[in-house]
Parts: structure tokens; C-alpha cells; sequence
């Protein structure tokens, strides 16, 4: 990607939130959440939001979830609908290899996601927990956790996991999952590793919660810790891990889960060949972001070495830069995160 022009555009806002969350950040972001709902609304049909208003509620009022308060009180602040809906909906696909430099573990994260807005109004969002320090790459309204960084502990994201192939038509597999889902009770991924930041104090612990707390729907979580091979993919069912250990790279279809899916985004094994084939190539940080990496529905790309601190993000719209490049470099803290590698 070329990103000579990027310097003049928009910069990643950083906010410090302290001990405070995601109804802070919605509250010092309300217009970007405001025209990141308004893109929502005109994503989604009026009908679909409706209904999966109603049943979001419901899901997560029924499985008492630990973040209902913070999604009501920011619903309560906004006109319209979809503040429920947004915050359990996954539908996009990913790119995430991991890697390594000079014996430290190297982390690089792509999210692909068909809602315009959401590069040129990603936000970096630094928050404190008894666990350690975190940056929080996410928008505001939104209470989970897609991508994130906490340096001198680890890096993390989720993708989108294959939809479980059994009729063998997509629709009715599609309508299949979602209703096993409403009847489900555990977390989503999102907000699984969220609690996987604001917890776990090194990679070991942040490894044990992602493989072995029950989810409500398939997921792939990528994580990376501080040394060269310290980094594993898991491949999660609702109940069940599979796990690959690291150099390896993670898209939107099975590599290690048995059985068969329909793999989420455009040209999966496509993506994770490329991926495999450059990760190494981060001269200019991002000479790996390349199509079918970078594709029309790319929002965001990162790349970030929890032993150094270091973190590079962009935000993406239309195969482009939408904002200028945020090069952080944190270091390793001392205390619990940075004793773990």
C-alpha cells in the first residue's frame, strides 16, 4: 500500500480513558459514534435492525451479560436504533499472522468488514486494568474487543469463523447458527477478549481463558506473546480448541477444527497464502498489505511487537489511507505484564 499522502490525513484520535471504558470514549466520540450508527442504519435494512434489536436485548439481558450496562447507557444517549444490534453482530472476514524479528514475536492483523466508516473513524483507545496497561483499536459505541494491544504482556484479535456446514446450504446453516446462538448463555468472542485484556496478566493466562471459556459462536482468536514463538491461533467451537502454534497465519476458513464451513470474507485461502508469503516483509511496515490482503471491505491494518511496545495502525477505506499512520512505541512496563515473557 502506498502510503505516501497518509502523513496529511486525519490521525488516529488517542484517547487515555484510565480505569474508565467504552461509555467514556462514546462520550468524548459521540459524533463518530453518531455517523458510525448513521452508516449502520444504511448498511443494514430497516427490518433486519428490527428485528435483531429485539433479539439482542433479549440475548443479552437472558444470558446476563457482564457489559449490558455500559450498552444501555450508551443506547440511552443515541437517536434511533442498532446500539444492541452493532454490538453482537460479526459479519466480516480478517487477515492475522503471526511472526517474528530478531527473537521477538511480531503480530499483523487485517480486519475486512463490508460498513463504510469504520477505518476513517477507528479510534486508539488506552485503558488501565488490575492486569496492566491496553490499547484498545475499536470505535466508539462499541463495548468488545476486535483487535487490541498490551505491551510487554501480549497482542490479540479475533476473526470471524467459518458458518458450520450442515444442510450444505448456506441460508439454512445461516439460520441454524443463529438460532443455537440465541440459546446459548456464554460470551461472545468480543467481549471474551475483552476480558482476556483486562485480566489475564502474560500470554500463558490470556491462552488458557481464549481456549477454555465456553463462547456463544464459533471464533478464531490470534494471539501473540513477547518472545519468537510465543504466539498460537485457536480455533474455537463453543466448547471445544483447536490450536496452532506460531510462525502461522489465520483468515476466515479451518486449518486445524475439524469438519467442513463456509469461510467468511472473499478468497480466504487465497488471503492466507499471500499472508504466509510476505509477513516477513515489514520494511516499510506494511509492505505486506497487498490484494487480496487489502481488498474493498478493509478497514484496518496493524502490526505490533508486545516485547517492545511497539504498535503501527492505519485505518483503511476504499483500498486507501484514511488516516495518517499511528507509530506508538510503549516498551515493555515493568510488573506483572512485562515478568511474563
Amino acid at each position: 500500500m502506498d502510503l505516501s499522502n497518509a502523513a496529511a490525513l486525519p490521525a488516529i484520535p488517542q484517547h487515555e480513558l484510565g480505569t474508565a471504558g467504552p461509555v467514556a470514549l462514546f462520550e468524548a466520540e459521540r459524533a463518530r459514534a453518531e455517523a458510525l450508527l448513521a452508516n449502520g442504519r444504511r448498511h443494514y435494512p430497516g427490518p433486519m435492525i428490527a428485528l435483531g434489536e429485539r433479539l439482542s436485548w433479549r440475548w443479552l439481558e437472558t444470558s446476563d451479560n457482564p457489559y449490558l450496562a455500559e450498552i444501555r447507557a450508551i443506547d440511552a444517549a443515541v437517536a434511533g436504533r442498532g446500539v444492541g444490534f452493532l454490538n453482537v453482530s460479526y459479519e466480516w472476514g480478517c487477515t492475522t499472522a503471526l511472526d517474528a524479528a530478531a527473537g521477538r514475536a511480531r503480530f499483523l492483523r487485517v480486519l475486512d468488514w463490508p460498513f463504510d466508516g469504520l477505518g476513517a473513524h477507528l479510534v486508539a483507545a488506552a485503558q488501565d486494568s488490575p492486569a496492566g496497561r491496553w490499547i484498545n483499536l475499536t470505535w466508539p459505541g462499541f463495548v468488545g474487543v476486535v483487535q487490541a494491544f498490551a505491551p510487554g504482556r501480549f497482542a490479540a484479535c479475533f476473526n470471524q469463523a467459518p458458518l458450520l456446514r450442515k444442510t450444505g446450504l448456506f441460508a439454512l446453516d445461516w439460520l441454524g447458527e443463529r438460532v443455537a446462538v440465541w440459546r446459548r448463555r456464554a460470551l461472545p468472542p468480543a467481549h471474551l477478549l475483552r476480558q482476556a485484556f483486562e485480566t489475564c496478566p502474560d500470554y500463558a493466562s490470556a491462552r488458557r481463558l481464549l481456549s477454555e471459556t465456553p463462547i456463544a459462536v464459533p471464533a478464531i482468536f490470534v494471539l501473540c506473546g513477547r518472545e519468537a514463538g510465543e504466539g498460537c491461533v485457536i480455533e474455537r467451537l463453543p466448547e471445544q480448541a483447536f490450536t496452532r502454534e506460531a510462525p502461522t497465519v489465520a483468515t476466515n476458513h479451518w486449518q486445524s477444527a475439524p469438519g467442513a464451513g463456509f469461510a467468511r470474507g472473499s478468497g480466504s485461502e487465497q488471503r492466507a497464502a499471500l499472508m504466509a508469503e510476505r509477513r516477513q516483509d515489514t520494511a516499510e511496515g506494511f509492505g505486506w498489505l497487498l490484494p487480496p490482503i487489502l481488498n474493498p471491505t478493509t478497514r484496518l491494518a496493524m502490526v505490533a511487537e508486545p516485547a517492545t511496545g511497539r504498535l503501527s495502525a492505519l485505518g483503511i477505506e476504499e483500498e486507501a489511507p484514511a488516516t495518517a499512520l499511528l507509530r506508538l512505541e510503549e516498551g515493555a512496563p515493568a510488573g506483572r505484564g512485562a515478568a511474563a515473557g
